[in-house]
C-alpha cells in the first residue's frame, strides 16, 4: 500500500519509523512518504495561507500549493476507487474501526493535514473523504492523520504477528473484547478465571462471548443498538441485565 501525506510539519511524522508501522515500512508492506506542501508555495515567503473573502476570523489554507502537492504524489482527479484522497477535517464523518477497514482494502492512500481555519472549499472536489477524528478540534491534521494510519495499516496481511489478532480486537465485531489474562495464575488475591485455564474450548468462548457483551453494556451500550446480535445473544444480555 502507498501511504502519502500532505503536512506543514513533516518532522511530527518520525512516529510512523518506530514500532508496528516502522516494520511494515521495512517489509516494504506500505510506502508512507510525507509531502511538505509550502514547497509549492507560489511567493517567496512560502506562504500558504491567507484571508478569506467575505470576511471572518483566522486565515485559510490556498488552493493552489494543496492541488500543486496532491498532483506530485496523484494523478488528478481520484481514477479508481482503490485511490481515497482524504481530507482530515472537523466538519467530516467519524472517524471508525469500520472505515479503518474500507482504507485497508485500498491500494494508495492519500492524507491532507489542515491548519489555521480550513481550506479554500475548492480543495473539496479533489477529495474522496472527508474524515474527522472525533467531536473536537486539534491544532492540525497530523495527529489525526497518523491514528488513521495506524489503525488502517495494523488490519493489512502480515503487519501483526499474527493475523487473527485484529479480528478480535474491540469494535472489530460491532462488541467490546473480553478481558484477557496471562501468567501468574493469582496475584496479590486475583485470580485468573478457572475457566480460561479449563481446558474446555467451548466453555471458554461461552466465557468470551459472555464477557464481551458484559463489556459492551456496561461501557459502550450504545454499540449493541447498532449491532446486529442473535438470538442467543439477545437471552444473555438478558440474563446480564438482571445480574447488573
Amino acid at each position: 500500500m502507498k501511504i502519502s501525506v500532505l503536512s506543514l510539519f513533516p518532522e511530527m511524522f518520525s512516529a510512523m519509523h518506530a514500532s508496528i508501522i516502522g516494520k511494515a515500512q521495512e517489509n516494504n508492506i506500505i510506502d508512507l512518504s510525507i509531502v511538505n506542501f509550502r514547497e509549492f508555495a507560489r511567493n517567496k515567503q512560502k506562504h500558504v495561507d491567507d484571508y478569506p473573502f467575505g470576511g471572518g476570523v483566522g486565515m485559510l489554507l490556498k488552493i493552489e500549493p494543496l492541488v500543486e502537492a496532491l498532483e506530485s504524489v496523484i494523478d488528478l482527479p481520484a481514477k479508481s476507487p482503490k485511490q481515497r484522497v482524504i481530507l482530515l477535517d472537523p466538519s467530516g464523518k467519524p472517524f471508525t474501526q469500520h472505515l479503518a477497514n474500507e482504507f485497508s482494502k485500498a491500494d494508495e492512500l492519500i492524507f491532507i493535514c489542515g491548519h489555521y481555519e480550513g481550506y479554500d472549499a475548492r480543495i473539496k472536489q479533489y477529495i474522496t473523504d472527508e474524515v474527522s477524528l472525533g467531536d473536537y478540534v486539534l491544532t492540525g491534521g497530523e495527529l489525526a492523520a497518523m491514528v488513521m494510519i495506524d489503525a488502517t495499516v495494523r488490519l493489512l496481511p502480515d503487519v501483526l504477528g499474527n493475523n487473527q489478532s485484529a479480528l478480535s480486537d474491540s469494535h472489530a465485531n460491532g462488541l467490546l473484547e473480553h478481558p484477557q489474562y496471562t501468567r501468574p495464575r493469582e496475584y496479590r488475591g486475583m485470580c485468573v478465571p478457572d475457566v480460561l485455564i479449563s481446558g474446555n474450548h467451548k466453555l471458554i468462548d461461552e466465557w468470551k462471548e459472555r464477557e464481551s457483551l458484559r463489556q459492551t453494556l456496561l461501557k459502550r451500550p450504545d454499540l449493541l443498538e447498532k449491532h446486529e446480535l442473535t438470538e442467543k445473544q439477545l437471552n444473555i444480555l438478558e440474563e446480564l441485565r438482571h445480574e447488573l
